[in-house]
């Protein structure tokens, strides 16, 4: 099972419409055909779809997705407006990838830049793993660790502990993807079943400086995508940048 990770569009309603670093929908494009070339089983969005929240910016969106030639799926990020999403595509709380579960999860807060889960949704969280002990993934857009830059850590994910509590009564839990950080990163997390890995994914658009302690943007980097192989209860996983 392959699964192609894309994540942190920043699109406008305006098609043509710029960011620091170039046309975001242009640079989407580039990669959704890049990730056609990979031959993805399943492609995940992390979010962060829309830049200016607006109807537009979906449909936009939804129409590049479309020339995947496999099934796709997005959640929602601190940009987003999920019930504008949903109006275009519908949102899923679960897919199944054969041997495998990926289980989505909303991390957004009306209005603001950090995440949070919140007692209901880390309820809905356990109950939702409860039910099935094949390996799982985890889906979400605010990274569950910090990633050692200042800025980027304090619009994290608020409650992460209240996760990491949530989370260590299933083993079946080993990866984690996030958006949000617009940088390939990863780490570790030590829980009593054994550590869960998590992985952040580059934008499609703007690259942030790794490390930094203010906003900055890597200027080096290029935009791209994250490529999972699962296997029985192991996986495999690789950053690919793609030339503009």
């Amino acid at each position: 099972m392959r699964l192609v990770q894309i994540s942190d569009c920043h699109l406008h309603a305006d098609p043509w419409a710029r960011s620091r670093a170039g046309f975001p929908l242009r640079q989407l494009e580039a990669v959704i055909e890049a990730a056609r070339g990979a031959r993805p089983d399943v492609v995940l969005v992390t979010g962060d779809v829309s830049q200016d929240e607006t109807a537009a910016s979906y449909r936009l969106a939804e129409q590049a997705l479309s020339r995947l030639e496999s099934p796709w799926f997005w959640l929602g990020g601190n940009h987003d407006q999920p019930a504008l999403m949903a109006d275009v595509r519908a949102l899923h709380e679960e897919v199944d990838l054969n041997g495998w579960r990926l289980l989505l999860a909303d991390t957004s807060v009306k209005g603001q830049a950090h995440g949070e889960l919140g007692e209901k949704r880390l309820a809905r969280l356990a109950e939702r793993l409860g039910a099935d002990e094949r390996p799982t993934l985890l889906a979400m857009h605010h990274p569950p660790v910090a990633v050692g830059s200042a800025w980027l850590d304090q619009i994290g994910l608020h409650d992460r502990e209240a996760l990491w509590q949530t989370l260590a009564p299933f083993p079946q839990l080993k990866l984690i993807l996030c958006g949000h950080i617009h940088q390939a990163f990863h780490a570790r997390h030590a829980l009593p079943g054994g550590d869960v890995t998590i992985y952040g994914c580059p934008s499609t658009t703007d690259q942030f400086l790794p490390g930094a302690e203010d906003f900055a943007v890597d200027e080096a980097s290029r935009p791209g995508y994250r490529i999972v192989e699962l296997q029985r209860g192991e996986w495999l996983t690789w950053v690919e940048r793609v030339d503009l």
